[in-house]
């Protein structure tokens, strides 16, 4: 337990390069992989590689400010969702910054437009680097 940063149940994370800053995100150990909300999913080839491209509102409050993002494909899956349902969805992979610390993890990309929070921050991307204390919110976003 040497080492861990103490995070909260929400959190405030940065995806740099998708140009997105202080996206308000839930962190669910009980997800494998995080989860953005996007509208306007678009699939392109771009140089021989397939590409995605979509809208993100990373300000809740703010529906009216669109940041629109490309990314590689690294994968299609199948993802069961909390409410029991699979779907296929776009994978990327994108550096996020919490903490005072940047690494890669994986996004899945889908309709999120009836939960709360536009990002479900799973425990992949938590990895070994964090505790989470259910109690507390924020405590990664002030380092």
């Amino acid at each position: 337990m040497k080492n861990k940063i103490v995070i909260g149940r929400l959190e405030s994370i940065a995806l740099p390069d998708l140009k997105i800053e202080d996206l308000q995100v839930r962190v669910d150990t009980g997800a494998k992989t995080s989860s953005l909300h996007v509208d306007n999913i678009n699939k392109s080839k771009v140089d021989g590689a397939f590409h995605v491209t979509f809208d993100i509102h990373p300000d809740a409050h703010n529906v009216d400010r669109i940041v629109t993002c490309s990314a590689p494909i690294s994968d299609i899956r199948k993802v069961k969702s909390s409410n029991g349902t699979s779907e296929q969805r776009y994978v990327i992979e994108t550096r996020v910054v919490l903490g005072g610390e940047s690494w890669p993890i994986e996004i899945t990309l889908t309709d999120r437009s009836d939960m709360s929070y536009l990002m479900l921050f799973g425990r992949e991307a938590l990895g070994t680097r964090f505790l989470v204390d259910p109690s507390k919110v924020y405590l990664g976003s002030k380092q």
